[in-house]
């Protein structure tokens, strides 16, 4: 009886803890996923690497996000970005999807200068797309959140230029 009860109370104390365990880390902070906020329901690659190679390989356009954790423009450019299902539905179905809080080795990616936000395309032929560029002479692939219309139109641009030129 003695030990019965042991291992009932024993048992007891498991689940218990267990299910504090689980209380207590459902208070903490999601773990941070490779969306950093732009779209949880987009497949995001993790490295330039990756994104190219899965742009060769499914003949879909890699879109890169530069961008910044503490940088008011990038925060604000991913509320509405996130926010937005148009763009939500084309980043998830028609592109590789890519954003770094990094630069790149590769210097076709900066080709007028390392600051964010900035929103650069890449074609299935792993060429980067100057042709594909923000309102801004100044700094040609930046994007602010009023500039929204002006991305869809860019992304749906990528898009086609694929379809013709490819």
């Amino acid at each position: 009886m003695m030990l019965h009860s042991a291992s009932a109370l024993c048992l007891l104390l498991i689940t218990v803890s267990s299910n504090l365990a689980i209380a207590i880390r459902k208070e903490k902070r999601p773990p941070q996923t490779l969306s950093r906020g732009w779209g949880d329901d987009i497949t995001w690659v993790q490295t330039y690497e990756e994104g190219l190679f899965y742009a060769q390989k499914s003949k879909k356009p890699l879109m890169v996000i530069h961008h910044l954790e503490d940088c008011q423009y990038s925060q604000g450019l991913k509320r509405v970005f996130a926010q937005n299902e148009e763009i939500q539905e084309m980043a998830q179905n028609k592109f590789i999807m890519l954003n770094l809080m990094h630069e790149t080795t590769d210097k076709n990616l900066s080709p007028d200068g390392q600051y964010v936000p900035r929103i650069m395309f890449v074609d299935p032929s792993l060429t980067v797309r100057a042709d594909i560029t923000g309102r801004y002479s100044n700094r040609l692939y930046t994007y602010e959140p009023q500039d929204l219309p002006l991305l869809i139109d860019n992304m749906k641009k990528a898009l086609r230029l694929i379809q013709t030129e490819l």
